[in-house]
């Protein structure tokens, strides 16, 4: 990963000699490895997984966040209400994860997957699926936000995520109206609902309503699953338009979208 500093530790080799013959020590227990391959799987495998308990019963989030750059409070109690409303799931649990910056300009896919490599510690285990999330201080490689040409979030495994949240934050700090909260959340509930499979990324779609134009976002007007959720400018737009008309600040699922979920296991 460009910049990043390789650390070498030299790890001192202590050489024991005894004259005994008899010894009584005994070989260590073999360290058990973690199976990482059910959370290695494409976007969308597992949203049968979120959405019904057939095979999971618990959820556990793994809230990975560069220093200081930690959701809020009530962009978690918001996501955890968005997941009960579209799943089974009643058993979940968050944990946080404080990292040092990786001292990054900018991330590709690549270098926040990277990153899960070295800093992901909860996987799936019995009946828990475990799911990833990185909040992180530098924007998505390519970004202008100027512009307002940013990407604010993405998916790339069946329980990872990343939240570009240092952009977020530049966003909601250019609006009089939307906070930090409404952006963080609004993407967040983006993300996860590919996640859990939408729109025809691993629950498929009961009727048409996929945008040609954006492959897997709704078509239908204000949904929470358009395109324009995923990007800086129209996200904004959408939000203050929603704020303007008195509705609610961050979109819903559209009842297409719903109903697709309902009929791959979800409430």
């Amino acid at each position: 990963m460009k910049k990043k500093l390789l650390l070498y530790t030299l790890l001192g080799l202590g050489f024991v000699i005894s004259c005994s013959k008899d010894s009584d020590d005994t070989p260590p227990e073999p360290v058990a490895q973690v199976d990482k391959t059910a959370n290695l799987q494409v976007t969308g495998s597992s949203a049968n997984d979120f959405l019904s308990n057939a095979n999971f019963d618990r959820l556990v989030f793994e809230i990975a966040h560069v220093e200081g750059f930690r959701p809020t409070a009530t962009t978690i109690a918001n996501f955890e209400n968005f997941i009960r409303e579209t799943t089974f799931k009643t058993n979940i649990e968050f944990t946080f994860l404080s990292l040092p910056s990786p001292g990054e300009t900018d991330l590709t896919t690549q270098e926040v997957a990277d990153l899960e490599e070295e800093n992901r510690t909860v996987y799936n285990d019995g009946t828990t699926l475990a799911t990833y999330i990185y909040f992180a201080d530098a924007p998505s490689v390519g970004d202008d936000l100027d512009e307002g040409l940013v990407t604010l979030g993405a998916v790339y495994r069946n329980t990872s995520m990343v939240i570009y949240e240092s952009t977020i934050r530049d966003l909601a700090s250019r609006s009089n109206t939307i906070t930090v909260t409404d952006v963080e959340s609004a993407t967040l509930h983006h993300e996860f609902g590919h996640l859990l499979g939408l729109v025809d990324l691993g629950t498929d779609e009961v009727n048409p309503h996929e945008d040609p134009e954006a492959e897997n976002h709704c078509v239908v007007d204000g949904c929470l699953m358009r395109a324009q959720i995923e990007f800086g400018g129209p996200m904004m737009k959408l939000l203050e338009s929603n704020a303007a008309k008195g509705s609610a600040v961050v979109p819903v699922l559209d009842a297409e979208c719903m109903l697709d979920l309902q009929a791959n296991g979800g409430r």
